[in-house]
C-alpha cells in the first residue's frame, strides 16, 4: 500500500482558473471521444473500481463506493465514448461553504499523459471556487505531487502540518 501525503492550497490557487477557460476545452475533449460527467448516474462502479486498482488503489466494495459517492459534494469523471467506461475521475467532499477535500483522482493508465487528469482537476477546482470554497486540500501519492503543483497546490503551506488518524491493522493469525 502506498503512503499518502496531504497537499493543499488553503488559498486561491496560484494559477488563474477563469470560467470556461481550461487547458483542454469541453469541445476538444468531445472531438477526441471523451465526455465529461458530473453525476453518478451512468457511472459503472465496477469499471471505476478497475481504474482504482490499475493505478494502485486497493479494490473496494462497490456498495461502499456507491455510498461514498452519494455523500460526495462534487464529482467529475470522463467517459470514453467508444467503451462507455470511466477513464478519469475525481471527487470532493466538504462542508459546502469553507472547506473541501479532493479524493480519488485517477486516470486509467492507458489514457494517462493526454490531459484528462488536468482537465478533471481544473474543472473540479473551478467548481469549488465558484461555490466560494477556497480551502481545498487533497490526498495524493507522493510520486505524483508534481502533477498538482502547476494547478496551484502546495505541500504544507505556511508550515501547516496535516495529520491523519490511522488505525493499525490487526495481523491475522
Amino acid at each position: 500500500m502506498f503512503s499518502r501525503g496531504i497537499i493543499s492550497n488553503f488559498r486561491t490557487p496560484t494559477l488563474p482558473f477563469p470560467t470556461c477557460k481550461f487547458s483542454v476545452s469541453d469541445k476538444d475533449l468531445e472531438s477526441r471521444g471523451f465526455f465529461l460527467r458530473r453525476t453518478i448516474s451512468d457511472l459503472n462502479l465496477d469499471h471505476l473500481n478497475s481504474v482504482f486498482v490499475a493505478v494502485g488503489f486497493p479494490r473496494r466494495d462497490t456498495e461502499k463506493i456507491k455510498l461514498a459517492l452519494e455523500h460526495t459534494q462534487s464529482i467529475l469523471w470522463v467517459e470514453h465514448k467508444k467503451s462507455q467506461k470511466p477513464v478519469a475521475f475525481a471527487r470532493a467532499t466538504g462542508d459546502g461553504v469553507f472547506n473541501a477535500i479532493i479524493w480519488d483522482v485517477v486516470v486509467d493508465p492507458s489514457f494517462q499523459g493526454i490531459g484528462l487528469g488536468k482537465a478533471v482537476m481544473e474543472r473540479l477546482v473551478e467548481e469549488l471556487l465558484e461555490k466560494g470554497i477556497c480551502n481545498i486540500a487533497l490526498y495524493s501519492e507522493p510520486r505524483v505531487l508534481g502533477f498538482y503543483r502547476p494547478l496551484g497546490f502546495v505541500a504544507d503551506p505556511d508550515g501547516i502540518r496535516g495529520m491523519v488518524y490511522s488505525r493499525k491493522q490487526k495481523k491475522k493469525k
